[in-house]
Protein backbone atom coordinates (compact mmCIF):
# COMPACT_ATOMS: atom_id res chain seq x y z
CA UNK A 1 0.00 0.00 0.00
CA UNK A 2 2.81 2.44 0.86
CA UNK A 3 4.55 1.67 -2.43
CA UNK A 4 1.43 2.67 -4.38
CA UNK A 5 1.35 6.23 -2.99
CA UNK A 6 2.89 9.14 -4.87
CA UNK A 7 5.98 10.88 -3.46
CA UNK A 8 3.93 14.00 -2.67
CA UNK A 9 1.53 12.07 -0.45
CA UNK A 10 4.45 10.41 1.34
CA UNK A 11 6.05 13.81 1.99
CA UNK A 12 2.76 15.17 3.33
CA UNK A 13 2.41 12.22 5.72
CA UNK A 14 5.99 12.64 6.97
CA UNK A 15 5.38 16.40 7.38
CA UNK A 16 2.15 15.77 9.31
CA UNK A 17 3.68 13.18 11.64
CA UNK A 18 6.73 15.38 12.22
CA UNK A 19 4.56 18.41 13.05
CA UNK A 20 2.48 16.34 15.45
CA UNK A 21 5.64 15.09 17.16
CA UNK A 22 6.96 18.65 17.60
CA UNK A 23 3.63 19.83 19.05
CA UNK A 24 3.45 16.91 21.48
CA UNK A 25 7.04 17.54 22.57
CA UNK A 26 6.32 21.26 23.15
CA UNK A 27 3.23 20.50 25.22
CA UNK A 28 5.10 17.89 27.26
CA UNK A 29 8.04 20.19 28.01
CA UNK A 30 5.81 23.14 28.92
CA UNK A 31 3.75 20.99 31.28
CA UNK A 32 6.90 19.55 32.85
CA UNK A 33 8.25 23.08 33.31
CA UNK A 34 4.96 24.22 34.90
CA UNK A 35 4.93 21.24 37.25
CA UNK A 36 8.55 21.95 38.18
CA UNK A 37 7.62 25.56 39.03
CA UNK A 38 4.75 24.33 41.23
CA UNK A 39 6.84 21.71 43.01
CA UNK A 40 9.97 23.88 43.41
CA UNK A 41 8.89 27.52 43.62
CA UNK A 42 11.71 29.99 43.06
CA UNK A 43 13.05 31.44 46.29
CA UNK A 44 13.29 35.20 46.52
CA UNK A 45 16.56 36.42 47.94
CA UNK A 46 17.31 39.77 49.51
CA UNK A 47 19.25 40.86 46.41
CA UNK A 48 16.24 40.13 44.21
CA UNK A 49 14.02 42.17 46.52
CA UNK A 50 16.54 45.02 46.40
CA UNK A 51 16.57 44.91 42.60
CA UNK A 52 12.77 45.08 42.49
CA UNK A 53 12.72 48.19 44.70
CA UNK A 54 14.95 50.07 42.25
CA UNK A 55 12.75 49.61 39.21
CA UNK A 56 11.01 52.64 37.80
CA UNK A 57 7.87 52.94 35.75
CA UNK A 58 7.79 55.03 32.64
CA UNK A 59 4.66 56.75 31.42
CA UNK A 60 4.48 57.42 27.71
CA UNK A 61 2.11 60.18 26.67
CA UNK A 62 1.09 61.42 23.25
CA UNK A 63 1.42 65.12 22.64
CA UNK A 64 -1.07 66.51 20.18
CA UNK A 65 0.38 69.30 18.13
CA UNK A 66 -2.19 71.31 16.24
CA UNK A 67 -1.18 71.71 12.64
CA UNK A 68 -1.76 74.83 10.57
CA UNK A 69 -2.71 72.61 7.66
CA UNK A 70 -5.94 71.61 9.44
CA UNK A 71 -7.07 75.24 9.69
CA UNK A 72 -6.60 76.17 6.03
CA UNK A 73 -9.64 76.32 3.71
Amino acid sequence: MWKDKSPGVKILWIWTIGTAAVLVANVATSRARDMNKIINPPEETSSAAADNSQTTDTIITDKFIESNLDNEN
